[in-house]
């Protein structure tokens, strides 16, 4: 039977940034990272931004090996056999265990009726046949209104492709900006070249003659070469929950990323974390929040003993616009926006309870570790009272 002393289940930046944590507190421990990917770990945000805009692709690796360990590409781990501490792979063959770290991120949800030809936007592999296609004069429909609808569409546009972008709601990320923000943003898309199709469902994806042809609750279907899905992921968590761990929403840990089992932990976008700082369960889908639960997670299966009390933070750009965001940022709650310049430049502030909970940084670099002090100190006050308060750092 093989062994290792560390099992790493999964090929993302969770998983490296585990690899680099568990190195911190233990040089020589045997690693190994079984992953279902043909790629080894690399970073995603480039997928829908940098490497639209001219980088090259080598610039993603994470380069997972030089950390001394043994990286497993195109290994699907079938089952985890808790009492004898042993993982199973697609092959049949077991592998022994002393810590192990679930990693496994999220599979996109799929369009009813698309077939192999929709891509749904996550890989690299997604990221190169987009890129043919706009090379070849494709035109697209982007399907999802969220991060990465509206990086992507914002992107096939700067590139002079044809593009249109469907969504159910009424405006350009609307679980997350304010409605006069989102509706700035629908039209400085179609500014931009983009034709936004909001309030408009995608309910079926069919292939014409030489078309794919998208049915929505629309008027009219509309009739495209490709299609790019970006309408969020399922956390994958029936590995997890085969083996008889906690899950609702995600892999519930705790404080010190651990699951119900001792010597099993989770990390990255699969993972439900307790957020101190909020007073509620958390799962994050962004690279920040990767990073350091996958470093904390590392170390801790190491020997270490860290709370995980970070509190993550995303960031996300298109056009002219660059954005970052911490804490909880839902439309739906109570907001103070503070403008430079209205819909240019400018802090938006999610309260609950009379207290700042998240805090959106448009176009105002640099404010992350104030916006962080600011949720963080709990303090309750006025709206007014905002007014100025992050602009004069």
């Amino acid at each position: 039977m093989e062994r290792c002393k560390y099992l790493v289940i999964g090929g993302g930046r969770a998983a490296d940034a585990a690899v680099r944590g568990i190195r911190e507190r233990d040089r020589i421990g045997s690693i190994l990272v079984a992953s279902d990917e043909d790629d080894p770990p690399y970073d995603r945000p480039p997928l829908s931004k940098a490497l639209w805009k001219g980088s090259a692709v080598e610039t993603i690796w994470r380069h997972t090996d030089l950390a001394a360990a043994e990286l497993r590409l195109g290994a699907r781990i079938m089952a985890i056999d808790r009492n004898t501490k042993t993982a199973i792979d697609a092959n049949g063959a077991a592998i022994a265990y002393e810590r192990l770290l679930l990693a496994t991120g999220g599979t996109p949800r799929h369009l009813r009726g698309s077939d192999a030809s929709t891509i749904y936007y996550r890989k690299l592999s997604d990221f190169k046949c987009a890129w043919e296609a706009a090379n070849r004069g494709a035109e697209f429909a982007v399907i999802g209104g969220g991060f990465i609808g509206s990086e992507i569409a914002a992107a096939l546009a700067m590139s002079d492709c044809r593009v249109s972008l469907v969504f159910p709601g009424q405006s350009i990320c609307d679980r997350v900006f304010p409605r006069p923000l989102g509706n700035f943003l629908n039209l400085y898309f179609r500014k931009c070249g983009v034709d936004v199709r909001f309030n408009e469902r995608a309910e079926l994806v069919e292939r014409g003659s030489n078309k794919l042809v998208i049915c929505t609750n629309g008027a009219e279907a509309l009739a495209v070469d490709v299609v790019i899905a970006g309408i969020g992921i399922k956390p994958n968590i029936d590995l997890a929950a085969a083996a008889g761990l906690s899950v609702a929403d995600g892999i519930l840990v705790d404080e010190r990323l651990r699951t119900g089992d001792p010597d099993i932990f989770a990390a990255g976008d699969v993972a439900s974390f307790p957020c101190v700082a909020l007073n509620r369960r958390l799962r994050v889908e962004h690279e920040d929040n990767a990073d350091a639960m996958g470093r904390t997670a590392g170390r801790n299966m190491a020997g270490e003993n860290e709370t995980y009390r970070h509190l993550p933070f995303f960031y996300s750009d298109f056009f002219d616009f660059g954005y970052q965001a911490v804490g909880e940022v839902h439309s739906g709650m109570p907001i103070v926006e503070d403008w430079v310049e209205k819909f240019y430049k400018g802090i938006i502030y999610y309260r609950r309870d009379e207290r700042v909970v998240g805090v959106l940084l448009w176009n105002m670099c640099g404010l992350v570790d104030e916006a962080r002090q600011l949720i963080l100190s709990g303090r309750t006050g006025r709206p007014a009272s905002l007014i100025g308060r992050l602009r004069e750092h």
